[in-house]
């Protein structure tokens, strides 16, 4: 297999991935609406950077080690767990609030999109499950000897597939209509959305004590 199929293997299967709704595209898609489309790219940028930083691990090889040292793969889940169940009881809480009319949303200041930012990249990262996934599809598809340009097209591919793909999120969830629309069902999307995220962090957190005590 040829070092360019490698390439758009790898990446176009990060972008599957990244299509699947997940806790990243609930607060990409959530930023956007209630804070601003700068804040909805912002973090869609730090899903890129996250994204490229699960790359980097996985060409060098630590997410096989994360499955070998098990301490560091059990709080890893835990500490992911409980920043997903955090973030959905943020979301729950707040389905009550209506949404703010155009003119009243949160100024994109230069403060908000920075913690937006860092945000996205926090939601990225605090998902085990993905650095596991990432390790899995670099193992399948890299060869024992990768050439010397795909630690570096690599990392950069999966920025682009990542934060492209959730900047599209943002663009089209902070357009007027989808916008309207989620006002109309807000209190139900909000609690909907906050539910997934906390089962999917309590469900993390189970899993881990579930390691831990076998």
């Amino acid at each position: 297999m040829s070092s360019l199929i490698v390439f758009i293997s790898i990446v176009g299967t990060v972008l599957i991935g990244a299509i699947s709704p997940g806790p990243s595209f609930v607060l990409v898609s959530h930023t956007a609406i209630i804070r601003s489309r700068s804040a909805g790219l912002a973090a869609a940028l730090g899903m890129g950077i996250g994204g490229a930083i699960f790359a980097l691990l996985a060409l060098a090889g630590l997410s096989a080690l994360l499955m070998r040292v098990e301490w560091a793969y059990l709080l890893f889940k835990l500490l992911g767990g409980v920043y997903l169940a955090y973030l959905g009881l943020r979301i729950w809480r707040g389905a009550s609030v209506p949404l703010p009319p155009e003119s009243a949303k949160p100024s994109a200041g230069g403060a908000s999109v920075w913690k937006s930012l860092a945000l996205g990249l926090a939601t990225q990262l605090s998902n085990p499950k993905t650095a596991i996934v990432y390790g899995s599809i670099f193992a399948a598809f890299l060869p024992p000897a990768p050439e010397r340009w795909l630690f570096s097209a690599l990392p950069l591919g999966v920025f682009v597939v990542e934060a492209g793909w959730y900047a599209l999120v943002a663009l089209v969830f902070s357009a007027e209509r989808p916008r309207a629309a989620y006002g109309r069902a807000k209190h139900v999307v909000d609690r909907v959305a906050g539910a997934v995220l906390v089962g999917l962090g309590l469900r993390l957190v189970l899993d881990a004590l579930r390691m831990r005590a076998v």
